[in-house]
């Protein structure tokens, strides 16, 4: 009986009390379970303050959220821009707007020395750098990259999937089983958009409403809701970027950690202390078994 409770207990708190494993970050907290029943998380916002970025005439570029995981930036311009994020030997390159509209970006490396540039095309594919700034961040606790949301996971407190996702929440009793209903919606309401992915232009990014809306979506999107919908209730959640062998195919899924105990989601076991793999394209529209395996086949690029 004790085992029981203890068991109980553990997936209780896997995914709203559990650290993540973020190499150079520390830990924190998250949203505790009260009495048999979530407890509605503090909404963790990410954005663009004018007021306080730093001016670069053409372009601002925000730092007032660096130690809560994110950086935001706006810029100006008549010829097409990219943001770099910098920190030790990894870069991302971002696709930015030129007609001022901010963009959210993750501090997916953790806490240590960023340098962030707005590079402006200048021919062919040239860019030169437009504005610049650097400074040492120190994440508040390791949850907040993947907690917020950002151009890539993009929703508000008012966004459709949130407040079905708080629905959800609300009526489940532990927090496993707010995670399975989520995946199983998703899962089960959404297929796989082909004549999109065949058409689909470098630089777009999902809408998680219009995906839920639709019931429609290539694999950016399914990602994109699913982080949506479980960090808006304080489950901290990765979107992978990467490749799946044996056939090298170019995919997005998500992850989310556990720190005790392994749980079993789509086809995968989860390892003791280690991130939980979500693919929900391959099982929403059923994929070869290879594709599937035992989560050993992915190879991790680009995590938002």
């Amino acid at each position: 009986m004790e085992d029981l409770k203890r068991i109980r207990r553990i997936l209780t708190a896997v995914l709203l009390a559990v650290v993540l494993l973020v190499p150079g970050a520390g830990f924190g907290s998250l949203p505790a379970v009260v009495a048999g029943a979530l407890s509605p998380p503090e909404f963790l916002d990410a954005a663009y303050h004018e007021e306080l970025a730093l001016n670069g005439g053409r372009a601002g570029i925000d730092l007032s959220g660096v130690d809560d995981g994110y950086v935001a930036v706006s810029a100006i311009s008549g010829m097409r821009l990219k943001f770099q994020v910098v920190k030790d030997e990894e870069t991302y390159n971002y696709d930015l707007a030129s007609d001022g509209t901010p963009s959210v970006f993750p501090l997916q490396c953790g806490s240590g020395y960023y340098l962030f540039r707005v590079m402006e095309n200048v021919v062919d594919s040239k860019y030169a750098e437009l504005y610049a700034v650097s400074c040492d961040v120190s994440l508040k606790d390791s949850f907040q990259p993947f907690l917020r949301p950002s151009s890539y996971v993009n929703y508000t407190r008012q966004s459709a999937c949130v407040q079905k996702a708080a629905e959800i929440a609300a009526s489940s009793e532990s927090s496993r089983a707010m995670v399975e209903a989520i995946y199983d919606l998703i899962r089960t309401t959404v297929t796989y958009d082909r004549e999109k992915a065949a058409s689909v232009k470098s630089g777009y990014l999902p809408d998680p409403d219009e995906t839920l809306r639709t019931g429609k979506g290539i694999c950016f999107d399914y990602a994109a809701l699913a982080a949506s919908m479980l960090r808006s209730q304080g489950v901290p959640t990765k979107m992978i970027f990467g490749y799946v062998a044996p056939k090298g195919l170019y995919h997005a899924w998500n992850m989310f950690y556990t720190e005790e105990t392994g749980w079993v989601t789509v086809s995968f076991d989860v390892n003791v202390r280690d991130w939980s793999r979500i693919d929900l394209t391959f099982s929403a529209n059923g994929a070869d078994a290879d594709f599937i395996g035992d989560g050993s086949n992915y190879t991790d690029v680009y995590s938002y």
